[in-house]
């Protein structure tokens, strides 16, 4: 099962420069880049939403409703922070921000697996140090002497960060109740309505490859998704977080190719510890 989420790590890979891109060269802000986003995965999936759509009836029940509410909340609050995070004028120096989403996915499921039985697996602790040190390497990896200078962005960037990081982990308890398609549909859905009621965007025509593009974005969202409930439900957060690592050495990689920015040496470092530790990790979970 190891190998669906390295897939996964290649789907990050590809919208994480498809992403920059759009904000570099398409001059779109941070509101309408997240509405189109979210746009975008609605439309991919609506017409196979029609095979697999299934919710159980538990998904009704009280308790998991409002599971699913706190999810949509908290993604709200999580685009709404990460938006603002991105007034900042150089987006590079969010980046050590960003790559935090890990570590904290890391501690809240350790930490719940002491309270829900949903997330007991996640106690394996040989794998938990391998994955606190790849995720705290690639985070070292980025940190330089600007980035220590706490402001009003960076703030908003770590809280915008710790929410999605929240909500991702929170959706493993009632991910069984749908299918995951229906699941994200759904939570796409809501945070697209909410987001337009709270920001009034300002919609406007896109060129035809800026449209190309957000709807690329949309399948790969949907499909990097979808792995990542795959993951969760099969082989544990803990151990597809580590494995979904793998992305940021293809990230490296594709942006020197095709956005044409060098690779540094703590970068090169910091994947070689990456790699290691997921070698190390795959050989002791089998």
């Amino acid at each position: 099962m190891f190998y669906i989420p390295i897939i996964g790590s290649f789907f990050e890979a590809a919208l994480a420069v498809i992403e920059k891109k759009v904000l570099r060269k398409h001059n779109i802000n941070a509101v309408n880049f997240t509405m189109y986003s979210f746009l975008s995965i609605i439309i991919v999936m609506l017409i196979p939403l029609y095979f697999f759509w299934k919710v159980t009836p538990e998904a009704t029940q009280l308790t998991n409703l409002l599971i699913f509410i706190s999810i949509v909340v908290t993604s709200v609050f999580a685009n709404i922070t990460f938006a603002y995070s991105l007034k900042r004028e150089n987006l590079s120096e969010m980046e050590p921000i960003r790559l935090m989403q890990p570590l904290f996915i890391l501690l809240i499921a350790f930490s719940l697996s002491f309270f829900f039985s949903a997330y007991y697996n996640e106690r394996n602790y040989p794998i938990l140090i391998l994955s606190l040190i790849a995720s705290l390497t690639l985070i070292l990896s980025h940190v330089t002497k600007r980035h220590l200078k706490m402001d009003k962005y960076i703030l908003a960037g770590i809280i915008g960060n710790f929410l999605f990081a929240l909500e991702v982990v929170i959706s493993k308890s009632i991910l069984p109740y749908y299918s995951s398609f229906t699941f994200y549909f759904l939570r796409s859905l809501f945070i697209f309505i909410i987001c337009i009621v709270i920001w009034h965007p300002k919609i406007k025509p896109l060129k035809k490859g800026t449209r190309n593009l957000f709807f690329i974005m949309g399948i790969i969202a949907v499909i990097y998704r979808l792995i990542i409930y795959y993951g969760y439900q099969n082989i544990g957060i803990i151990m597809t977080t580590i494995l979904f690592l793998l992305s940021t050495i293809l990230i490296y990689i594709s942006a020197a190719v095709f956005l044409k920015e060098k690779i540094k040496k703590q970068q090169i470092i910091s994947s070689i510890v990456i790699i290691t530790c997921i070698i190390i990790s795959i050989i002791i979970s089998k």
